[in-house]
């Protein structure tokens, strides 16, 4: 699970993997959250918008990882995958809280407790980012630690 987790967006991996010791702050506007596997919820939430299962995304290794420099033992830089990245640009908010409702549902699954208003939220936050990325060269970016 990780503690710290940031979206940004970035020009590059480069330009995204030059911050993966300190984080994207200094460099980059981030959305900030916590406490969360954000690997995971990544895979779960492209699942949710495209219909792709859970293990045809792991198995396509999503998210890429573009920096783990203390292999698994520090902080670990994702791109957030293209899909994802789409569907949250396209999402309209009926969209957005049916997918925060589904995430929920996905956690409750595993025992874990999610407030539905906080997914929302936190998916909300992510289309607008992802809205701004739309026509650029630019992707969304998780760092975690």
């Amino acid at each position: 699970m990780s503690i710290i987790i940031k979206f940004f967006v970035a020009p590059s991996h480069e330009a995204a993997a030059a911050v993966v010791d300190c984080g994207p702050d200094e460099a980059f506007r981030s959305l900030s959250y916590g406490n969360f596997d954000a690997e995971e919820a990544q895979i779960e939430w492209e699942g949710i918008f495209t219909g792709r299962s859970f293990e045809e995304l792991v198995a396509a290794d999503e998210p890429e990882v573009v920096a783990d420099p203390g292999d698994g033992d520090g902080p670990v830089l994702f791109a957030v995958p293209q899909a994802l990245q789409d569907a949250l640009a396209a999402a309209d908010q009926s969209k957005l809280v049916e997918a925060a409702r589904l995430w929920v549902r996905e956690r409750a699954a595993d025992a874990e407790v999610f407030d539905e208003e906080i997914a929302t939220e936190i998916l909300s936050d992510l289309a607008r980012l992802a809205h701004g990325v739309e026509g650029r060269d630019h992707r969304l970016y998780c760092w975690t630690a």
